[in-house]
């Protein structure tokens, strides 16, 4: 964690370059009933070296020699000493011109194979760098499937993981999206006659997971082609993007939102994590698309980001994912 100090004078500075006299003055468009007055009823302040010791002594709390099936699909994976070997190269290291937005051209390398590599693994054309997490990348394609199709209805496999439909929820309340669940059969697949019933010409997508929830595989094809004769839009949420290794990429899915954390990021409480989103390239994504090559300027980039309606910066997935500070996640891929 980086250190970064914040002075009053620092802070005051701040204030008077986007034209605030205070911190009240700032926050003043958001509601007096939100706003937190008392302190938060948590021990300190402490100092580094006591909060380092008060996380080693809840560390010692855990039980040792033990196979943890808590987490969801989120866990400890190995993570090979080969990627700090890896990471050492000069490609992802050199320092580029010190007029260039992104810092370093070693950054934008390692952006690049990450990229790559999600293409290869996901069987799609282009895929970012990256969204928050799992849940809101599947909740991006799925507003990308109601932009590019104008339809406002989406049905979603009930085997889906559960955080994920709470997350598509959370941004369908306000948004005018109607969300639909698809059951499961006693096999735990979704159930096709039902999603079949389901299937109107106003479903702008539907969504499923392989593996899903319950380690059960989807089928692609029959409801890829179920949803195309409906015009929508076929989603491939992965909640396991080490599952690749072993199953069929989802090639027949229009867009496939995935979960990064089994690449080797740690669990860090439940995330955030790193969430990647692939298509083919006739397809416009959401958020600040690098599309498989450098960008050189990062003020036209913003732009182009508000311009399209972008719901969130490249910049904060990118540190939720350590390529700028630790890349070894995306080298380990």
């Amino acid at each position: 964690m980086r250190y970064l100090p914040k002075s009053p004078t620092e802070r005051q500075e701040m204030l008077a370059a986007i034209g605030a006299k205070s911190i009240d003055e700032l926050f003043s468009s958001i509601p007096e009933r939100f706003r937190l007055r008392e302190k938060l009823k948590i021990p300190g302040p402490y100092s580094e070296a006591e909060v380092i010791q008060y996380f080693k002594e809840r560390a010692t709390e855990n039980s040792n020699g033990y196979t943890s099936f808590l987490g969801a699909g989120v866990y400890n994976h190995l993570r090979s000493v080969v990627t700090d070997a890896i990471i050492q190269r000069g490609e992802f290291l050199t320092s580029y011109t010190p007029y260039q937005a992104e810092i370093t051209q070693g950054t934008l390398q390692a952006i690049f194979e990450f990229q790559t590599l999600m293409c290869q693994l996901t069987g799609q054309e282009v895929a970012n760098a990256s969204m928050y997490d799992g849940s809101t990348a599947m909740t991006e394609a799925v507003l990308m499937a109601e932009r590019l199709t104008g339809r406002q209805r989406v049905l979603v496999a009930r085997s889906v993981h559960p955080e994920y439909r709470e997350v598509l929820k959370t941004y369908a309340k306000n948004s005018g999206l109607h969300v639909e669940e698809i059951p499961f059969t006693p096999s735990g697949t979704v159930d096709a006659k039902a999603l079949q019933a389901a299937l109107k010409d106003d479903v702008a997508a539907v969504v499923v997971q392989s593996p899903n929830f319950f380690g059960a595989i989807e089928s692609y094809a029959p409801l890829a082609e179920a949803a195309h004769v409906a015009g929508a839009m076929f989603v491939v949420a992965i909640a396991e993007g080490v599952s690749l290794g072993l199953v069929k990429p989802p090639v027949e899915a229009d867009i496939v939102a995935m979960e990064g954390q089994s690449f080797g990021l740690p669990p860090s409480y439940g995330g955030p994590f790193a969430g990647v989103i692939g298509h083919f390239e006739h397809l416009h994504q959401p958020g600040a698309l690098r599309a498989r090559r450098h960008r050189a300027s990062d003020v036209a980039r913003q732009r182009r980001l508000a311009r399209d309606g972008g719901t969130e910066s490249i910049e904060g997935a990118v540190r939720a994912f350590r390529i700028g500070e630790d890349p070894r996640c995306a080298a380990h891929v």
